[in-house]
């Protein structure tokens, strides 16, 4: 007969832990601990407690900034899934001193940060800057396109949603005739009419949630005074259109020092597109340099990479105000570029003429065709949108008669060539000066390097740190989840290259 090792489960068994040496130097919950206790200003929280002389003990923010960090470095996004570590997992319990916050503790501290978080990021920051991990010399942008804690069948424009809730009314006395009729029927199976209930039920606190949406809240109006989609649920976040499929989420930015890839400011934007996302992000990151003891001036002269996405008038004349060294391609670059001839959708540059193929006469303020007839001023320059706005046109008469119309005017149609285009205050047209840039030998030497500066730092938090959803809801908590994941980051880069 077999012999089998004996067990026996009603058995004790005592385990000594020293929870001080499950935090192993060199290892990222060391650093948390230790940029935590002696690194971070944590008085920033003293004044959200009122329980000196009355009330129960808190729990100390050092030790739920702690089990957080960890959680989210470890893909634990959920206050539920860090919650069960704090019980389960050794290196959470020594982080948390063996204390277990459940997850309404927990939730809540992440959701009310507002006014911390941005102070604890750069005390992480100061700390990037002292072990010397930034370089301060070349930067890139980049978004990244997140969904929300939202869905997009809850989105709409105000009238679509009023409609929305008069089918739903419609649907719900529909569900309610069958009831009656259902409960008038003997032989009817009881299972239906209590799904049908459920139904009508589900239904209902639907159209009370629209209704009292709509009785709180305006249009969203868009920069072209056009209505945008509205969400129910949350109502900062946007439609987006992204390489996964189209999304209900928020645009979450970054900016990059290039030298270990330290996040040096984060957003998160309800907006998916990207021409006016540059502004927000470099204010943000001059601020956070400031409290670390930069100049107002720190970006003069600095390098700074972006997509075709920010290739704006906006986001041009920002960096030239900031006098960076922007190098932001427009989106048909790669198609002036042989070197991208033999990759899939390459196609090549149109025979149509472009701004490019207009000789600019300074002399006269005339603008020269490839024909070699003259466009000239079309009234004084004017403003759009705050902007310098300047016209051109040519003489009607020249564009009937000429041999390369076809390959000058947009369609058949057209009379004249015309021309349009924003200026900075010297009168240049910033967007085309962009695109000469790009073109020129160090620009595309410059310009390539972004990727390797801002796509990892994307891939590091999307993909390892397990961050491909929002679980709060609302701008301002949204962005404290997103700079929690900067700030774990930074504390990796830290831990790899830093004191730890």
């Amino acid at each position: 007969m077999a012999k089998f090792k004996r067990y026996d489960y009603s058995q004790k068994v005592l385990i000594p832990v020293s929870l001080e040496e499950q935090l192993v130097p060199g290892s990222l919950e060391f650093a948390i601990h230790t940029l935590v206790e002696s690194r971070m200003d944590m008085s920033v929280f003293e004044d959200k407690y009122r329980n000196d002389e009355t009330g129960r003990s808190a729990y100390d923010p050092k030790i739920l900034l702690k089990v957080v960090l960890l959680g989210y470095a470890r893909a634990l996004i959920s206050s539920r899934q860090i919650e069960r570590a704090c019980c389960e997992n050794v290196t959470f319990m020594a982080l948390s001193g063996n204390q277990r916050p459940d997850h309404s503790t927990i939730a809540v501290f992440v959701s009310s940060m507002k006014d911390q978080i941005l102070p604890l990021f750069c005390d992480i920051l100061l700390v990037c800057e002292q072990e010397n991990l930034l370089g301060g010399t070349f930067f890139a942008l980049d978004g990244l396109k997140l969904p929300a804690n939202a869905s997009k069948e809850s989105s709409g424009t105000v009238a679509e949603l009023k409609k929305k809730r008069r089918k739903i009314a419609q649907k719900v006395k529909r569900l309610l005739k069958d009831q009656i009729a259902a409960d008038k029927d003997d032989d009817d199976n009881l299972a239906g009419p209590s799904s049908r209930e459920r139904q009508i039920d589900k239904l209902k606190k639907q159209a009370a949630r629209i209704e009292k949406w709509l009785k709180q809240n305006d249009a969203k109006i868009g920069v072209n005074k056009k209505e945008l989609r509205s969400n129910v649920t949350d109502n900062d976040s946007a439609k987006m259109y992204t390489a996964h499929g189209t999304v209900q989420g928020y645009n979450a930015q970054a900016l990059v020092d290039s030298k270990q890839q330290v996040i040096v400011h984060g957003e998160a934007i309800g907006k998916g597109l990207d021409n006016d996302n540059l502004a927000p992000v470099v204010d943000g990151a001059k601020k956070n340099l400031e409290r670390i003891g930069k100049g107002s001036d720190y970006f003069e002269g600095k390098i700074l990479t972006a997509d075709s996405s920010y290739h704006s008038v906006t986001n041009i004349a920002k960096c030239n105000e900031e006098k960076l060294d922007a190098y932001i391609p427009d989106n048909k670059f790669r198609n002036r570029d042989k070197r991208f001839a033999t990759r899939v959708g390459y196609r090549p540059r149109s025979k149509k003429f472009t701004f490019a193929d207009f000789k600019y006469d300074r002399d006269k303020n005339q603008y020269i065709c490839p024909n070699g007839k003259r466009l000239k001023p079309l009234g004084k320059t004017g403003r759009h949108k705050g902007k310098l706005l300047k016209r051109y046109v040519s003489n009607e008469t020249d564009c009937r008669r000429c041999d390369l119309r076809v390959r000058c005017l947009q369609n058949k149609e057209a009379k004249r060539r015309h021309f349009t285009y924003y200026v900075d205050a010297s009168g240049k047209n910033i967007s085309q000066a962009m695109v000469q840039k790009i073109e020129t030998q160090k620009g595309r030497k410059i310009y390539p390097q972004r990727i390797g500066i801002v796509e990892p730092v994307f891939a590091n938090i999307r993909v390892h740190k397990g961050m491909n959803k929002f679980t709060l809801r609302g701008k301002i908590k949204v962005n404290i989840q997103w700079l929690l994941y900067c700030m774990v980051h930074n504390i990796e880069k830290i831990a790899n290259y830093g004191f730890a």
